[in-house]
Formats: C-alpha cells, sequence, structure tokens
C-alpha cells in the first residue's frame, strides 16, 4: 500500500518534519487555526511559525482532522506535551488500527509524568508506537543544513517504513529500537539546556557550561538506564548529540529560557514573549518526580524546577549544586 502521511501539528517542527515527509509521499499537516492551513495551501508559507520559509508547493494542510488522517498509514504528532492527550483522544477515532503513531514532541505529561509514547499506547492501544528525536533545530533542517536524527520503534520493519519517509540528502536518520531511552533523553535535555542557559544569562564562560552539559548527560544516562533504556543510546544522536545542540544553540527555545531567567527576567515574563512551547518548563517538575519514583538523582533537573517553581534563584540554584557532597564521578546506583 502506497505511503500517505499525516503530520499533527502546524508548529515550527511539525512543518519542517512535513516538508521531509512530502518528497517521498502525500503529506497532509494538521493545523490547529484555519488561518495557518489556509496560509500553507495557498501561499505556500507557515506565517505563524516560519514566515517567509517558502514550502513545498505539493504539502497540504487542513485544520479539520479527519480530512488530515483521511487514508494515513503513518501519523506523525508534533503536538506540545501538555496538549497531547486531547488531541490523541480527539483523532482517536480516524486512526487505523495498524497506522504507526510517531512522536515528535520532547516532553512528560504533568500529574501523570508519562512519556509521549506511553500516552499514545493509552489513548491508542494496539498501535505501533515511536519516537523521532536527534539535534533537530528545525530551521536548520528546513533550510536544507547536514543533519541527523533517530527514529525509534521497537518494530524494526516500521522503524525503517518512518526511516524512508523521512531521509532526505540533508536529513540522516538512524533507527533504534529503545524507545524509552531515546524519549526520556529528548524530555529530559529540554529540562537540561534550561539549566546551560541560566549559566550563559550569569556570564559564565565555557568551562561552567561544559560542566553543566557532561554532569547533565550523567543524570539523563543514570535515570534513561533505570528506566530500561539502552546505555549507547545515551551516547548517540538521541543523547549527547541532543544534548550539545539544545545546551548551546541560540536557536534554541529551552537554552533562551534559562538565559532569560539568569539575566534576571522573571519566569512569566519571559514566557509572555514567546510565541512557541519551551517544553523544557513544562517538563521540569514531573521529571524530576518521575527520577524519584525509581531512586534517580537528577540534581541539575532539580535545581531547574526550584527556579521554575519560583522556590530558588539563579545564583542560589548554582551555589546549591556547587555545594553538594564531594564524591566519585563514575559510581553505580544514585549518584
Amino acid at each position: 500500500m502506497p505511503e500517505q502521511v499525516a503530520v499533527i501539528g502546524a508548529g515550527s517542527w511539525g512543518t519542517t518534519v512535513a516538508t521531509l515527509t512530502v518528497a517521498h509521499a502525500p503529506t497532509m499537516l494538521w493545523a490547529r487555526h484555519d488561518a495557518v492551513a489556509k496560509a500553507v495551501n495557498r501561499r505556500h508559507e507557515n506565517p505563524d511559525y516560519l514566515p517567509g520559509t517558502p514550502l513545498p508547493p505539493g504539502l497540504r494542510a487542513s485544520s479539520a482532522l479527519s480530512e488530515v488522517l483521511a487514508g494515513a498509514t503513518v501519523v506523525l504528532m508534533a503536538v506540545p506535551s501538555h496538549g497531547f492527550r486531547q488531541v490523541l483522544e480527539d483523532l482517536a477515532p480516524h486512526v487505523g488500527s495498524d497506522v504507526p503513531v510517531v512522536s515528535l514532541t520532547k516532553g512528560l505529561e504533568r500529574g501523570t509524568h508519562l512519556r509521549m509514547t506511553e500516552l499514545v499506547t493509552n489513548v491508542l492501544p494496539g498501535r505501533p508506537v515511536g519516537v523521532l528525536t536527534g539535534p533537530n533545530l528545525a530551521v536548520e533542517i528546513l533550510v536544507g543544513q547536514p543533519a541527523a536524527g533517530v527514529v525509534a520503534l521497537a518494530d524494526g520493519d516500521v522503524a525503517r517504513r518512518v526511516q524512508a519517509l523521512l531521509f532526505s540528502p540533508t536529513f540522516r536518520v538512524y533507527t533504534n529500537p529503545d524507545v524509552v531511552g531515546c524519549e526520556i533523553a529528548g524530555a529530559l535535555k529540554n529540562v537540561l539546556a534550561v539549566a546551560a542557559g541560566v549559566s550563559d544569562g550569569l556570564g559564565f564562560g565555557d568551562n561552567t557550561r561544559a560542566a553543566l552539559i557532561t554532569r547533565g548527560l550523567a543524570e539523563l544516562s543514570r535515570l534513561g538506564a533505570a528506566l530500561g533504556g539502552a546505555p549507547m543510546t545515551f551516547a548517540g544522536l538521541a543523547g549527547v548529540g541532543d544534548l550539545v545542540a539544545t545546551a548551546t544553540s541560540e536557536k534554541s527555545r529551552n537554552r533562551s529560557v534559562g538565559l532569560a531567567l539568569g539575566q534576571g527576567r522573571s519566569l512569566a515574563d519571559v514566557l509572555a514573549g514567546m510565541h512557541m512551547v519551551a517544553e523544557g518548563v513544562k517538563t521540569a517538575r514531573p521529571m524530576v518526580e518521575l527520577a524519584a519514583s525509581v531512586g534517580v538523582e537528577v540534581p541539575i533537573a532539580a535545581q531547574v524546577a526550584e527556579l521554575l517553581d519560583g522556590r530558588t534563584t539563579p545564583k542560589d540554584a548554582i551555589s546549591a549544586l556547587m555545594l553538594r557532597p564531594a564524591r566519585a564521578e563514575f559510581t553505580t546506583g544514585r549518584r
């Protein structure tokens, strides 16, 4: 059966991914607002998230889920974590029982601590489920700069189907069966990127940033392994690759939030001026709670959560990390 792709969510990343898949198969993009869908269809542009960037003429969009999902053989979910469940429930009647659903969202659901693939399994049981992740800053991929990503699905045949839909001369896609590891890495790195931004905002230099990234990778690896992830995943594109990109790039929304907080702005002020979602803000507290539930310490993520909750300041958060008890760099267990 010929592939037909439905991309749910017309933000910068969802739109970018749709430009990749439309080169291989008919692709429909779901936009929450009808004006965006009309702009994609008539002007081949997404004025809300990618103004001035031309989109492929063959890409079609609609604000009607039933229209976007009609005949879809693969569904790619690019909806923010806080609205992910509701959109899944809305689209459930329109998704075939054997249609793979792949998350493009790097976060956890507040309250339940569920990963997005767990939400898919919860709302759409029986479908093959996976995640697309890696160091994937949307604008760079959209303009054709060389990049790489990872499609994680337990079923290798399905993973290769999705891989083929995303592969391009400038976007190299790998497969990985480790859905848990890839997904935890993608969600936690957003929280760690906030910490890196705080460091930059406070005026600290390369040493501090490198220490935060490296010790953040240790947190990510510990938690991912405790939840069943494969160690090699965290040394790959989904782990260190995505963390480095998000914690250092000026295009990173999560780093930008931390940068502004480190410079003394309030979280409310920062978020009021943002058009797009910084997943690390909503994921920090659920991630810390998830780590605690499996007995894993995540001190950097914990300080980010305290800062975002208004319980500490940027300077006090850094001090709390620096004054932790001395210990060996490599240990087993919770440290």
